[in-house]
């Protein structure tokens, strides 16, 4: 039976409550293990229709016919008619529903209006993010399951093209489970798996341009950070505090940056 909260987690998703009710249903959260799922399956949905669901816009046909439509009921109703230059002034969401021209389409593309706020995100922070998310509801945490970095880091050899910074860091609170590949960017990324107390904080590396990074970013609660560090790109999210995530990058920079040159 579904919990009587999960309405309002969907709203507390979609950024629709108040301050009081978004702690409320955190609280909620930390006890309640069926609403936690559903939130991690509405963040997966959310993610896979901002980077699969094409992007469609109407032909300026069917705009005329439609806005001709509106004309016409408004004024069998009694109210004004909708000024012509009005059609270049209707929000773009409205044509992503009138391009299908029938109800399900309609109906498919405000969900993934609402799905796809706020508009502008960045790639890499959707894949990030998604492919942390699916992890976390397939638990497919590790493919290699070891606290010993001479045990992880020469698993990635022949399965990816990229060699990651890893280290035990327990005595900092950060302690090594693992490794997984992922497919990021069109190629296979490494993944160095942390725990930092009940939180799972996934550290991606993957080969990439300097500069080529978005900004650090929050969403829905799941925070992550991005750095580059010669030629590869690396991101770490977690659903822990900022302070923490920052810390373990400043560990893993370092280890980085005492690492002898290849």
């Amino acid at each position: 039976m579904p919990c009587p909260e999960s309405l309002r987690l969907q709203a507390y998703v979609d950024g629709q409550v108040d301050a009081l009710t978004a702690l409320e249903i955190e609280r909620h959260l930390e006890q309640c293990t069926g609403c936690r799922r559903l939130r991690l399956e509405i963040e997966a949905l959310r993610t896979a229709l901002r980077r699969d669901m094409p992007f469609m816009e109407a032909p300026a046909a069917l705009r005329r016919k439609v806005m001709q439509s509106l004309d016409t009921v408004s004024a069998a109703n009694g109210s004004a008619q909708i000024p012509a230059d009005r059609a270049q002034r209707r929000p773009q969401a409205f044509w992503m529903g009138a391009a299908g021209g029938f109800a399900a389409a309609a109906a498919i593309a405000a969900v993934a209006f609402v799905a796809l706020a706020p508009p502008a995100m960045s790639p890499v922070l959707d894949e990030v993010l998604g492919a942390h998310l699916s992890s976390l509801m397939s638990s497919h945490l590790t493919d290699v399951v070891s606290t010993d970095q001479h045990t992880v880091k020469p698993w990635f050899a022949g399965r990816t093209d990229v060699s990651p910074a890893i280290a035990d860091f327990s005595s900092q609170g950060f302690k090594l489970l693992g490794g997984r590949i992922d497919y990021l960017r069109h190629q296979r990324a490494a993944v160095v798996v942390y725990q930092h107390g009940q939180h799972i904080i996934d550290v991606y590396c993957w080969a990439a341009p300097a500069g080529s990074l978005p900004r650090d970013a929050t969403r829905n609660g799941y925070h992550v950070v991005f750095w580059n560090s010669g030629d590869l790109a690396h991101a770490a999210v977690a659903d822990t505090g900022w302070a923490e995530l920052s810390r373990l990058e400043q560990l893993l920079q370092g280890l980085e940056a005492a690492a002898p040159p290849p």
